[in-house]
């Protein structure tokens, strides 16, 4: 039977497309090269169009969209320096495994390669960081290039993609076909012998550990794996990305590992002898100096990518499969393991030397103080944090677990990151509580989405931990840099001392911003909290918001560390501050 096709522009193709693939919100800047697109989505009623005030913002709004949602965030933008501003989301995005397809505009085809007004090599500049990115040139392949684009986020490990349109291609009339029913690639099933080869490890195992990335929550095997370290009673540390696996208050959790890990984390990755790795691609802020790390223990590397494995600690045995998969292989297999002497050891580790901020003698309130009360006063919520020491401490001190979960740029250390994606988690899970934890150096670098949570009646709640420093640089310029606090006070002055050295509190430099008048500039509520005893009534009046983001700065000591930490070159167990 003859197929007939109806003849519309390629703008309203990408439209078409969207729908297909059920994106119900779209985070998007109009411009020059993308104002077809801009004309057809006016009368859409399917889709919400979300406008930030920046480019970065919206690439890392449609990012924390997606991992609150678990769909694919989507985001539209022009040419130029519209495509270039989303540079920085796409490789956060990309390097933590998160779906996300950017639309970018471009100049006409005849006009590509003249060097014209707003032209980039998008392919060029894009390659790197993202799983697929392509320029149609041909409006008859439209249609393919957006499903390989939404495809390509979506199989193995996710990730980004870019679709480069000219404007041209936009314009042009072509067939209405959208081929939604590609064939995705069939399953890789793991090897017998693999598995066997697992389970004798484990088996044979006295001091066994699970070690746990961020694919298992990309897989949503939490509850799964939270079964199978019952089951075989293998203690577990996490990554970063992997925290909040097992419920923080989980007796097997001995908690994260790395340059700022527990105590007991880098203590039993170090003492282990056999290392069962899942979801994780052993980068550097976990594993410390590599020569050293797991060096007792048979590693078994587990991850979706078989290029992973093995390329920054060499695997004893390597298994190329889907976390949810083998996870639930080896649950249906395993058995009770030889660990309890060995899990006792890690439990009095983990009392004797626990994560704490050391009390300030002047009483200042630490980030410690205000992340327990967010514990005890948010039940089911969804926090992002920014890139720091906010970020560190709130990986060391937040409880987490099915209800309540964090979102950070784990790979790429994005700065800017935690409030622009706050934004876009609240409007992925709107029924949720969304808190942003952020430094006063990270919020100032999208400061400007404060309009975007005011003008779409976003309850976010802001909470920034201000030391008037870039926190995390300042404290390795103090512990290995000899205090030479290079470019890194907030509060500094051109008529402040060349030689500063000091954090004093009562330093002449008044802090810019004013957190609080500017809040209120935007249309947010601001408050400002100085004392611990303040924390609770903060918290609590931004959590009876229903339609105002608030601004809650929490002035907190200025040299307060994170700690412990493994100093640059130096093995997991050669931490400082550990004791």
């Amino acid at each position: 039977m003859e197929e007939y096709y109806m003849e519309i522009t390629g703008a309203q193709l990408v439209v078409k497309a969207l729908k297909a693939e059920k994106t119900d919100t779209l985070f998007a800047y109009p411009g020059g090269q993308v104002i077809d697109l801009f004309n057809e989505l006016y009368d859409e009623k399917e889709i919400r169009v979300i406008t930030p005030r920046h480019e970065q913002g919206l690439v890392h709004a449609a990012d924390g969209y997606a991992r609150a949602s678990g769909k694919t965030g989507v985001c539209i933008v022009t040419s130029g320096p519209g495509t270039t501003n989303l540079v920085t989301g796409i490789a956060t995005a990309n390097i933590d495994s998160v779906p996300l397809v950017c639309f970018t505009g471009q100049v006409s085809s005849g006009l590509i390669g003249r060097e014209s007004f707003q032209e980039v090599n998008t392919i060029k500049i894009m390659k790197s960081i993202c799983k697929y990115v392509v320029t149609v040139r041909d409006r008859s392949e439209l249609g393919k290039a957006i499903r390989s684009a939404f495809q390509a986020v979506r199989s193995g490990r996710p990730g980004a993609a870019v679709v480069d349109l000219p404007k041209d291609i936009q314009q042009e009339m072509g067939s209405d076909f959208y081929p939604l029913c590609t064939d995705d690639k069939p399953e890789v099933p793991v090897p017998q012998e693999v598995i066997d080869r697992c389970l004798e490890a484990l088996r044979a195992a006295r001091k066994p550990l699970f070690l746990l990335g961020g694919g298992v929550h990309i897989a949503g095997a939490e509850k799964e794996m939270a079964s199978l370290a019952e089951k075989t009673g293998i203690p577990v540390v996490t990554t970063i990305m992997g925290k909040g696996v097992l419920p923080s208050d989980h007796p097997l959790y001995m908690g994260n590992l790395g340059i700022h890990g527990s105590f007991a984390a880098n203590m039993a990755t170090s003492e282990c002898d056999v290392l069962f790795a899942i979801g994780t691609r052993f980068n550097d802020r976990i594993t410390g100096k590599t020569d050293s790390f797991a060096d007792k223990a048979v590693i078994i590397h587990a991850d979706i990518e078989p290029d992973v494995i093995s390329r920054n600690v060499p695997a004893d045995i390597s298994v190329a499969a889907d976390a949810g998969k083998l996870i639930r292989i080896l649950l249906e297999r395993a058995k009770p393991s030889a660990a309890g002497e060995w899990v006792s050891r890690l439990k009095l580790w983990k009392q004797r030397h626990p994560v704490t901020l050391k009390k300030s003698t002047s009483g200042e309130m630490s980030a410690q103080n205000v992340i327990e009360y967010i514990n005890d006063l948010f039940d089911s919520a969804v926090i992002t944090t920014d890139v720091g020491q906010n970020q560190m401490w709130a990986s060391q001190f937040l409880k987490l677990s099915e209800k309540r979960k964090m979102l950070t740029s784990g790979g790429m250390g994005t700065m800017g990151y935690g409030f622009p994606a706050a934004i876009g988690a609240k409007l992925g899970v709107p029924r949720k509580d969304v808190i942003a934890i952020c430094g006063d150096g990270g919020f100032q670098m999208n400061i400007q989405e404060l309009a975007t949570a005011a003008l779409y009646e976003l309850p976010i709640i802001i909470c920034i931990f201000n030391n008037g420093y870039l926190g995390n640089v300042r404290q390795w310029q103090e512990m290995f840099y000899d205090r030479r606090y290079s470019a890194t006070c907030t509060c500094r002055r051109e008529s402040c001392m060349k030689e500063c050295k000091s954090a004093s509190a009562h330093c002449l430099s008044g802090y810019i911003p004013d957190f609080v008048h500017l809040a209120q500039s935007y249309g947010a509520e601001g408050i400002r909290v100085r004392e611990v005893k303040d924390i609770r009534s903060a918290l609590l009046k931004a959590k009876e918001s229903k339609n105002v983001p608030t601004v809650i700065e929490f002035i907190i000591g200025r040299e307060q560390n994170v700690l412990p930490i493994v100093p640059p070159g130096n093995s997991l167990e050669n931490m400082i501050g550990g004791e």
